[in-house]
């Protein structure tokens, strides 16, 4: 019975705890719902009231856009119309312009047809006055029939009479010179042939100086080098300055000049196209210029070589490079640098047995020919212009004066000076050792060819054929077809006046134009 009562108790307990629950459940709600209903209420103002802002602010946005805008198609529209205005002016402007123009087109017509009527009364009056005149000159060759007593056909005929008879007395004449000539060149030739026939025990020195043999496997080889219609040898006797001789020699090229440097490279330059094989005008070019930078490092070397046999120190690269030139030049026929050499050791004995000092007097005898070899040539005596190149490389003052005193051109003013004297006479004096015709005749070629290069326009000058033709390389874009001819007249003329010359001398100019394009 108790349980049943606290069983009922306890259901009666939950069942008031429910309702309670569910009446406090109920007015939470109520209360959440309220508070919910206030917080819906307020984010409504607010948002209204971000609204408005929002709606103020977009239009001020608008109407500032829309003011903005409209100042710029305002200032676009006032920009249009200036540019029209400016359009306007400059038509209004042209049509003055193109009025004036047509009023000055006007006048000119009218001018230019008052100048045609003007023109019409000139020649009408020309016309009549050139039939006066032929009128008068028929009255006059009338009168001179009626004086001569010949008529104009018979004076025709008696002057084309005396006209042959002149021509013919002035074709007798130079007949006449033309067989004078020919008898003066027949003797001339004789006493050449003489003239080599006595030189023939010194064939091997004059080859020396004047040519080089060039000697080949084959003639085949001839045919290569002159290559076709002689483009090959025309290219390498402009290249080098040197006459290339390919005759009927057996197995021999000539090369002919007389200047020992250019032989060398013109030798060493066919010595390398026959080797190669390739032998045309651009090659020839190319190894004529290698061979030409190969022989000024030779030349550098035999210097220094000769320097180093003779035991001088402290020269300046300069004069060594001037003593290895000396190698490729003669002094009457003698080789300078062999000279020298001699002429050093001469000084060199001499000093030791006087006493003086060994040294300079070797440096003085070594370097007393040096004005003979600069690379330009100046009016100056070879000895005052080597005593000046001395003084330039800072050599001792006795070197310079025993180099300028040699041959008295100034006075001598150490104990050096007269020994290199006395020793470069010994050197000059062995019998067989100097030949005057070759120095005077590499002279007057070395003449002729500045005597061309003193021209404007002139880029190279060479004498070939022993000074029997001299050959001018010009430049085209200052020479053009017209001036090389009077060129070539102006250089004939100058030697006939200025130069003594046995013979006659062919000037030619040689002007080439070139164009180069490279593909890519």
């Amino acid at each position: 019975m108790d349980i049943v009562f606290y069983v009922l108790v306890g259901l009666a307990g939950v069942a008031l705890g429910i309702v309670i629950g569910r009446f406090a459940l109920r007015k939470l709600l109520r209360n959440q719902e309220v508070v919910a209903q206030t917080k819906v209420k307020k984010i409504l103002k607010d948002a209204e009231n971000n609204a408005e802002i929002l709606k103020k602010n977009k239009l001020l946005e608008a109407r500032e856009k829309f003011l903005q805008m409209k100042a710029e198609h305002e200032q676009e529209v006032n920009n249009r119309n200036n540019g029209v205005a400016q359009r306007e002016n400059s038509v209004k402007q042209k049509e003055q312009s193109l009025n004036q123009r047509l009023e000055n087109t006007n006048r000119k017509e009218q001018e230019l047809e008052n100048t045609r009527k003007n023109l019409e009364k000139q020649v009408e009056i020309a016309q009549k006055k050139q039939e006066e005149v032929e009128h008068l000159k028929n009255m006059h060759v009338q009168q001179l029939e009626t004086i001569a007593g010949l008529s104009a056909e018979d004076a025709k005929n008696q002057l084309v009479d005396t006209l042959r008879e002149e021509a013919r007395t002035k074709a007798m004449m130079q007949i006449k010179d033309i067989v004078d000539e020919a008898k003066l060149t027949a003797t001339k030739e004789a006493k050449k042939v003489v003239i080599q026939t006595i030189q023939r025990t010194a064939t091997e020195a004059a080859i020396e100086n004047t040519v080089s043999i060039f000697n080949i496997e084959n003639d085949e080889i001839k045919g290569r080098v002159i290559g076709r219609e002689g483009r090959n040898i025309r290219a390498l006797e402009a290249a080098t300055g040197i006459e290339i001789i390919v005759d009927d020699t057996p197995e021999a090229i000539i090369l002919s000049g007389f200047d020992p440097v250019r032989r060398e490279i013109a030798r060493l330059a066919l010595h390398r196209l026959v080797t190669d094989g390739r032998i045309h005008p651009a090659r020839i070019e190319e190894v004529v210029a290698k061979t030409k930078k190969q022989i000024e490092e030779e030349i550098v070397e035999i210097g220094e070589r000769t320097v180093i046999d003779l035991g001088i120190h402290g020269l300046h690269p300069e004069l060594i490079r001037m003593v290895g030139r000396m190698r490729y030049r003669s002094s009457y026929g003698q080789n300078l640098l062999q000279h020298s050499r001699e002429v050093a050791n001469f000084c060199a004995t001499m000093a030791a047995e006087l006493g003086l000092n060994v040294k300079m007097a070797k440096r003085a005898g070594l370097l007393h020919d040096i004005g003979k070899v600069p690379d330009d040539n100046p009016e100056l005596p070879h000895a005052i212009l080597g005593m000046q190149l001395a003084e330039k490389y800072k050599e001792h003052p006795e070197v310079c004066n025993a180099i300028g005193a040699h041959h008295d051109e100034i006075e001598m003013t150490s104990m050096i000076s007269p020994i290199i004297q006395a020793c470069d006479a010994i050197s000059g004096a062995r019998p067989g050792a100097r030949r005057e015709v070759v120095e005077s005749y590499i002279k007057r070629l070395k003449e002729l060819e500045s005597l061309a290069l003193s021209y404007p326009g002139v880029e190279k000058t060479f004498a070939i054929q022993a000074g029997r033709e001299l050959r001018v390389v010009v430049e085209s874009e200052r020479i053009s077809d017209a001036q090389a001819e009077i060129l070539a007249a102006d250089i004939s003329n100058k030697i006939q006046t200025e130069m003594t010359y046995p013979g006659q001398i062919k000037v030619t100019v040689i002007r080439e134009t070139r164009s180069v394009s490279y593909a890519k």
